[in-house]
Parts: C-alpha cells; structure tokens; sequence
C-alpha cells in the first residue's frame, strides 16, 4: 500500500501549493478592488481592465480553490451522522462520497464544459466591454481545470480513506475499552 501513501501525498503536494499561490491571487484580488474603488471615488475614474482582473482573479481562487478547500476539510458537509462516527465509519463514508458523488460531478462538469471551453478558445473569445481584458476564453478554460484538479483531488481524499479502512484495527486496550461517555468525562477534567 506504499503506493497508494505516495500517490496520495503527490496529489495532496499538488493542491496544496495550488491552495498557496491562490491566497496571493486573493490579495492581489484585494489590492485591484482597493484601486477600483479609489479611481472612482477619489479621481472620478475607473479602468475596465482592472474590474475584470477582480473578475479573472475572483474566477480562478474560486474554480481552483475547490481542490485545496476539499484537501484541508473546509467544504460544506452535513455531518449529522458523520460527526458521530468512528474512524473507519468516516472512512467509509468518505470513500463512498468520493467514488460516487465528486468523482461522477468532476467526470460530468469536464465533459459538459469541454465545447463551451473549445468554443471559446476557436474565436479567442474577448471582454464584451470596451476596454476589457482579452482573453476570456483563458478564464472560461478555468471550468475543466477546475474538473480535473478536484478530481485529482478528490482521488487522494479516497486513497486515504481506503488506506485508513484496509489498515488493520490496533487491539482494544483497558484504556478504549471505558466507555466512550466515560473517557470524555475524564478527558474534560484532564
């Protein structure tokens, strides 16, 4: 199972330094919506171009964020039952997710973005406005990208949750075996 270990920590690498770099796009982000809002108000001005960098900004740590938000844990999750859980009954849960919700929606949103992004890139597709950035079919390549890299890793979160279940459960000592009331009581005075 070392290569499942590995695979895992590659994917995880990969994200991780995606989720990095896009914190820098948040505070540039900031800074061009800081200089926005100045034009306006202080010198009666505005740039085009610097609204729909906030806009590509914007577009790309949200589409490419999904992958570092799912690593770290920080997406959405209605754990009623889940917060309940065991280890292995989180692993399960996770595992089945993964293999029948993320990696399905990653499979569908590659598939049906892929003509909208080839469309796009056939004209070069341009800002509508006058003054805007070129390239949006740069920003509409985002889409499957997005796809992929949250398929990617959406593949590492499984390889752990398999690893986590094929692991072979530790002997219960005096300790585990408390009750679980108990133990959190004698936690909570320690």
């Amino acid at each position: 199972m070392p290569f499942l270990l590995r695979g895992a920590r590659a994917l995880e690498s990969l994200s991780s330094r995606t989720g990095h770099l896009l914190a820098w796009f948040t505070w540039a982000m900031v800074l061009l919506q800081s200089c926005v809002v100045a034009l306006r108000h202080l010198f009666d001005s505005g740039s085009i171009a610097l609204q729909e960098s906030v806009v590509y900004l914007h577009g790309a740590a949200f589409m490419l964020g999904l992958a570092y938000a799912l690593q770290t844990d920080a997406h959405v999750r209605v754990d009623i039952l889940y917060r309940r859980m065991g280890a292995r009954g989180k692993a399960w849960v996770n595992a089945v997710g993964y293999l029948i919700f993320l990696l399905p929606i990653c499979t569908f949103m590659l598939i049906s973005s892929w003509q909208f992004v080839l469309n796009s890139w056939s004209v070069l597709e341009d800002s509508a406005n006058a003054g805007g950035l070129p390239g949006v079919f740069l920003l509409k390549s985002l889409i499957p990208l997005a796809a992929i890299t949250l398929a990617l890793a959406g593949t590492a979160q499984f390889m752990r949750a398999l690893l986590q279940l094929m692991e072979t459960p530790a002997p219960t000592t005096k300790a585990s075996a408390k009750p679980r009331l108990l133990r959190q009581a004698e936690e909570a005075e320690a």
